[in-house]
């Protein structure tokens, strides 16, 4: 297996110098990718429509294409669902990945194209090795094999052709199969819909396992994590895996989980490494160790346009290119890409933390912040504001969400926090205070509302037992995979349902 570590090694960083040339020549790499996708597509219906043979620069292009919801896509996708082809995108697309997103309970299915496949998503896991090998040159992780907790699996009912899943068994499914050799648990437990019955089978199946890598949504590898330990009697995952040494992960924001995985994980040389990617495309890799920003990758088949935060929900909203962005601002992502989205709002906010290179943080979702007195808080606020409160008050955060209290009366509005502790604070007055003064500190908007609590009082929260958001997510039938716990809303029906679920 040495060899085999080496060869990889090798294989991993001859993509470095690739990466290093987008890096070198950000515009020109996304302008040639800007006029392939419109070169491709241009016999489609959606490119005969929009006249995709006469446009050729981004003006032309951001004037004749709005800028796209997955709703006002839908009517396209609906008959790629059905097995029509050649709608959004000229080679036959197979594959859909499911998701149900965090603020809509409606699914979504996303095309998934060969290209897509290749260029995006399997080029950007290739990424993350290259970067990781080469910013650890002594890693050994393909002495072992990596450990997956994937999502679900079904056969489409719309088409005997057409499949769906979530992304990640999309991308299972349509692995090489010399991958499996170096992947745990094998194809039929990781696609198994039953998510309890999937956790107990991957723990008993991999505890004897080598291995060396790890990767997925940190809230369900926590919950099989615990299984494991459970299960062998050990104390963390080091004495079930001495030679793990490299978690990736994404979807969600890890701040919240950094200090579960330490006590699971209790090792200095423990290297993680973020992701930025979604069943729309792959993004971003965390290219730093010790860093909280991700490189925007450039040459994955996604043209990206900006949407400045102050024009966020309006009508047809201007978007600006790459060469147009300014550091620390919030922008709505909006692609273009190589599985027939044509400027789609994924509905992700981003901020740039450098210009050369161009390097990003996820800030929030276009849907999910709180802004129902003008304050306008949103998930890096959020996860900001918990982490002062957790290093003041000893405390750690298993799970969270938090909601609007409307004006009643005269009494002003406020927000309202469900926490699940990992470790309770040792003192909750204290860490409510702080959580809320830190708001303040960090959201001009946040803090003029809680002046004098005219129009917002100091936060109410809640501390929930252990397992409440996992009974709640379970409830709704989303358990694994990639579904999330949604953080922030600007309603109060999730956080009614858990008080609900914590009355009873």
């Amino acid at each position: 297996m040495t060899i085999v570590n080496s060869i990889f090694h090798w294989i991993m960083k001859k993509r470095i110098h690739q990466i290093e040339l987008f890096v070198k020549y950000p515009h020109e790499v996304q302008e040639e990718w800007f006029q392939t996708l419109i070169a491709t597509a241009q016999h489609t219906e959606w490119g005969r429509r929009h006249h995709y043979d006469s446009i050729y620069t981004f003006r032309e292009f951001r004037e004749r294409v709005p800028v796209q919801t997955y709703e006002s896509l839908f009517p396209y996708i609906e008959r790629m669902l059905k097995g029509e082809q050649n709608i959004l995108w000229p080679s036959d697309v197979k594959w859909f990945a499911k998701s149900s997103g965090t603020t809509n309970s409606r699914s979504k299915f996303i095309p998934v194209t060969d290209e897509s496949l290749e260029e995006c998503h399997y080029k950007g896991g290739k990424d993350l090795l290259s970067i990781y090998c080469n910013n650890r040159p002594d890693a050994k992780i393909f002495t072992g094999k990596g450990l997956v907790l994937g999502g679900s699996h079904q056969v489409n009912q719309f088409n005997e052709t057409i499949y769906y899943g979530d992304l990640s068994a999309v991308l299972i499914e349509n692995l090489p199969f010399w991958a499996e050799f170096y992947r745990i648990p094998d194809k039929a437990t990781t696609l198994m819909d039953n998510f309890e019955e999937k956790i107990e089978r991957i723990a008993r199946g991999t505890i004897h396992e080598n291995v060396t890598n790890i990767s997925g949504v940190p809230t369900w590898n926590i919950v099989l994590a615990k299984r494991i330990l459970e299960i062998t009697g050990k104390n963390n995952l080091l004495e079930v895996w001495p030679n793990l040494e490299f978690y990736f992960h994404g979807a969600v924001s890890f701040s919240p989980y950094r200090e579960q995985f330490k006590a699971l994980i209790p090792s200095d040389s423990m290297y993680y490494l973020e992701t930025y990617n979604a069943s729309e495309g792959f993004f971003g890799i965390q290219d730093q160790a010790n860093s909280d920003e991700m490189l925007l990758m450039l040459d994955y088949g996604v043209y990206y346009e900006f949407i400045p935060a102050e024009f966020i929900g309006t009508e047809n909203p201007p978007t600006i290119e790459l060469s147009e962005v300014e550091l620390g601002k919030n922008y709505a992502l909006v692609i273009s890409t190589n599985a027939g989205l044509w400027r789609y709002m994924i509905g992700d906010t981003i901020r740039f933390t450098s210009l050369s290179p161009f390097r990003i943080q996820v800030t929030g979702r276009t849907k999910h912040f709180i802004n129902a007195f003008g304050e306008e808080v949103i998930i890096d606020n959020a996860e900001k504001a918990l982490k002062e409160a957790c290093m003041a008050t000893g405390a750690i955060i298993r799970d969270y969400t938090a909601c609007p209290i409307y004006f009643e009366g005269k009494n002003a509005g406020g927000h309202e926090w469900i926490i699940e502790f990992e470790k309770h604070p040792h003192n909750v007055e204290l860490f409510t205070d702080v959580l809320d003064n830190t708001l303040r500190e960090i959201n001009s908007d946040y803090d003029a509302k809680r002046h004098k609590d005219m129009a917002l009082m100091r936060p109410k929260l809640h501390t929930a037992p252990d397992e409440t958001f996992y009974k709640w997510m379970k409830s709704r039938g989303k358990l694994g995979g990639q579904h999330k716990v949604p953080r922030l809303a600007n309603e109060r029906k999730f956080v009614e349902e858990i008080l609900e679920l914590i009355r009873n």
